[in-house]
């Protein structure tokens, strides 16, 4: 069974940045690493913190953002 969005980010993100990842079709942290990080930061919804919370989330998996 695939993971709801909100099981495979970080848990503490906010609601917004969620819906944000959801819609731009990004459901995983393989699917995130394919996006850079000043493409996801435009995301209508993506805060400063929520981004932190993906980069630190991205380097436990041994991901990070494109270039």
């Amino acid at each position: 069974m695939a993971q709801t969005i909100e099981e495979q980010f970080p848990p503490k993100m906010a609601k917004p940045a969620q819906r944000a990842l959801a819609g731009a079709g990004i459901t995983s942290y393989q699917e995130l690493s394919k996006h850079s990080e000043e493409k996801v930061s435009k995301l209508h919804g993506m805060g400063p913190k929520a981004m932190n919370q993906l980069k630190e989330a991205l380097e436990k998996q041994g991901l990070n953002f494109s270039e």
